[in-house]
């Protein structure tokens, strides 16, 4: 059966080069990178060459990059560790309502930690975030806010900058992370340019493993260490390096810095061509910014839609008959029936939410392929109909 792997914001195939290296790291210079002796400085250099790759590919020394086992680690901590480095400041917190779970759970948690938290109105149909919104939430006891750089669901492109420009301004002292795991090796990012405190990425997102990603920390202000017993990480995250996790993180990050704009010229043509093909169709709508409209708002890659009078679920089940994958929603969440709470929050009615479908397309696709899904699609949109004509 033919294969068509859509769904590239979930996860992304390692590349052949990056997984070569792991290899490498697995069985050759295994060593460990604390130890003194040969394997271990080899492990070491390795593992500080990768860090330098990552810093490269957003900008950042590579002093200011901390390794983890992925992004919902490096989302927890960068919201954990600040509130209680600076709780002397101030208890509040400020989110958007469509941040990743790592994000939003965290969240709940210090709420019931007595912390404060405030979601933001999000624009409707685009999601995105106003300066005035968020300036008129901060307060001067507010030390944390946390704003997604791309929607891992709709690929709305916030801008950071300014939002983060106006934050300061509003109030100096305030910590601003953004959850970048959609956004480092996709579009251009440089943490200097944005003037964010804290970054979270992820290696796997960019044709790299997974169970490795990375906190960027600017250097200078207040941060609690994630876990102590060993010292690594300059004592902020103690445990022994994932070495080939962290290698190909890093050759995966200086591919992507490398290819950048090629990737994404080819994802923006696939995404398109499969828009083209399934707008045309009665009671299908497009989410989030129209990229015909506005490209430079929405990831390359990202398109989702819903249709009308089918569950998104039935659907997904359809197009993996086919051989197509594709997803509701986020990876971390799309075993769950509820409709997502991205498009919910976007304005978007619990039929629409429920009926939606992300595709998301990467360097395998081609144009063969989107048409094969195309057609698929088509078809299993008239078979469901006829199961369900009147509606959810």
């Amino acid at each position: 059966m033919r294969r068509v792997y859509c769904d590239h914001a979930a996860t992304t195939r390692c590349h052949p080069d990056v997984a070569r290296l792991i290899y490498e790291y697995l069985v050759n210079e295994f060593g460990n990178p604390s130890s003194i002796h040969a394997f271990g400085r080899r492990a070491r250099k390795g593992v500080e060459e990768a860090r330098q790759q990552v810093a490269d590919l957003i900008g950042a020394r590579a002093t200011e990059i901390f390794f983890t086992s992925g992004g919902t680690e490096a989302d927890n901590w960068a919201l954990r560790g600040t509130v209680y480095a600076n709780r002397a400041k101030g208890n509040h917190i400020i989110l958007t309502p469509y941040e990743h779970h790592a994000v939003l759970d965290q969240a709940q948690a210090l709420e019931r930690e007595g912390f404060e938290v405030t979601l933001l109105p999000l624009e409707p149909e685009t999601g995105a975030v106003t300066e005035a919104a968020l300036v008129a939430a901060i307060r001067p006891e507010t030390i944390l806010i946390s704003i997604m750089y791309v929607n891992n669901e709709v690929g709305t492109i916030q801008d950071i900058k300014g939002l983060c420009a106006a934050a300061k301004a509003a109030n100096p002292s305030v910590v601003f992370h953004t959850d970048a795991v959609q956004a480092a090796g996709v579009i251009p990012v440089n943490v200097k340019d944005l003037g964010v405190d804290l970054m979270t990425v992820s290696g796997h997102k960019i044709y790299g493993p997974k169970g490795v990603g990375a906190l960027y920390v600017k250097k200078g202000f207040r941060f609690q260490a994630l876990q102590v017993g060993g010292g690594q990480e300059r004592k902020m995250r103690s445990g022994t390096e994932n070495v080939p996790g962290i290698i190909g993180f890093g050759a995966a990050a200086a591919l992507a810095a490398r290819e950048l704009e090629a990737r994404a010229a080819h994802a923006r043509a696939m995404r398109d061509r499969f828009l083209a093909g399934v707008l045309a169709m009665d009671g299908v709508t497009l989410n989030g910014i129209d990229p015909r409209v506005s490209p430079e708002r929405r990831h390359p890659g990202n398109a989702n839609v819903s249709v009308e009078h089918i569950e998104g679920e039935a659907m997904l089940l359809r197009l993996d008959m086919a051989g197509i994958a594709a997803s509701s929603g986020s990876a971390c969440t799309s075993g769950s029936l509820e409709p997502s709470h991205v498009l919910l929050a976007m304005g978007c009615s619990r039929s629409i939410a429920q009926g939606s479908l992300r595709f998301s397309f990467g360097q395998e696709n081609t144009e063969d392929d989107v048409d094969y899904v195309i057609e698929e699609f088509k078809k299993s949109v008239a078979f469901l109909r006829k199961l369900a004509p009147t509606g959810l």
